[in-house]
């Protein structure tokens, strides 16, 4: 989708009630069909909902230390073999080779049952790769599933429902997942997968809120977050978003970071959102420094109180901080730049022309 044209009308009042419950619902039951799909291929499983297939050697590697943490956060759902190979090659230091766990909430509706898997198995240094789909939130306490996370050294969340992932909170999966960064392996994921990698998850839990509807209100009963999921090294304070510029959702993470301030859900008065777009993928490394591959991604800074963020009220939030990333080109997450940005504002619910692309006000050079 293109940038946003250089008039923007005030948002009509979304479907609200009966209308926003009957698409929900559609929404539901589609997913529910999704679910009784045939399976694809023979899976082993491993509890009353869980399902594990391992591509690869049977054996996980036995290595007492590891040089990581390291991260990829994906617009999409698929692994992205730059990042992922930079992740990986991170991690082992360049030697020997690593298992790598992937989770999902929901099995692929067509084509193969382990996608994520069939990319990563590909790449040099990966001694296996496990799928394990978890459908329920006592999955979450699977022993052999966090057996398999514990004993690996990268976690790759898959594209679909971030609320699926939102739901294991609490469980031993959270703490399995953790345990993997904290001894220097990573994590990361695409498009759902991404969202939960942030500190601040926008869950879409009630349903999946538009730019528009969030500038229109951003306390729209859509709008919900869950936080104490996961703050990885150097990565506090921010709030992903993806497939950023092909469903326009610079407006909405505009309301995301304005929201996050407003209700004190972050440190320090500010708040990061990271969007990026269909392909995009950024690898962090163990000192916080991202690198963008693919396609664009953006770094949204909120750094005061809005202007005005009640319900019903259309938001108004001036100057935030906005940088455009390119292929190539790194954001420093550990000492967060103060200069290459540019500025944009919204101002009763509507946004300045063209909000993904700007002259910066000052330079880094």
């Amino acid at each position: 989708m293109l940038p946003r044209s250089t008039t923007h009308q005030v948002p009509s009042r979304p479907p609200t009630g009966a209308g926003r419950n009957v698409l929900r619902l559609t929404t539901c039951l589609a997913a529910s069909m999704a679910l009784l799909a045939p399976v694809l291929i023979a899976a082993e499983p491993a509890h009353a909902s869980a399902k594990r297939i391992r591509l690869g050697n049977s054996s996980d590697v036995s290595r007492g230390a590891w040089s990581g943490p390291a991260h990829t956060m994906n617009g999409s759902g698929a692994v992205v073999p730059a990042t992922m190979t930079k992740a990986i090659d991170a991690i082992r230091g360049g030697t020997g080779s690593l298992d790598v766990v992937v989770l999902a909430g929901s099995a692929p509706t067509s084509g193969s049952a382990t996608p994520e898997c069939d990319t990563v198995t590909r790449l040099a240094g990966v001694n296996s790769c496990t799928t394990w789909t978890l459908t329920t939130r006592n999955d979450g306490n699977n022993s052999a599933a966090n057996t398999d996370i514990r004993n690996a050294e990268f976690v790759y969340f898959a594209g679909g429902d971030q609320c699926d992932y939102a739901n294991w909170k609490g469980t031993a999966l959270q703490a399995s997942v953790k345990s993997v960064v904290a001894k220097g392996g990573g994590a990361g994921g695409g498009s759902a997968g991404h969202h939960i990698n942030s500190s601040i998850v926008y869950d879409a839990c009630d349903g999946s809120v538009t730019s528009d509807e969030a500038l229109y209100d951003p306390y729209d009963p859509y709008i919900t977050f869950t936080t104490g999921m996961f703050t990885w090294p150097n990565y506090a304070n921010t709030i992903n978003d993806s497939h950023f510029v092909s469903r326009d959702r610079m407006g909405r993470t505009m309301a995301f970071v304005a929201r996050a301030i407003e209700d004190g859900l972050t440190t320090g008065g500010a708040a990061w959102g990271v969007g990026v777009d269909d392909g995009g993928s950024l690898s962090i490394d163990r000192n916080g420094l991202a690198t963008v591959s693919g396609a664009d991604a953006f770094v949204v800074l909120g750094d005061h109180r809005p202007e005005r963020a009640d319900p019903d009220r259309y938001l108004t939030y001036h100057d935030y901080k906005i940088w455009r990333l390119r292929p190539g080109q790194t954001y420093d997450f550990k000492n967060r730049p103060t200069c290459g940005y540019y500025l944009r504002s919204i101002v009763t619910g509507i946004a300045d022309s063209n909000l993904y692309d700007g002259t910066p006000v000052t330079s880094c050079q």
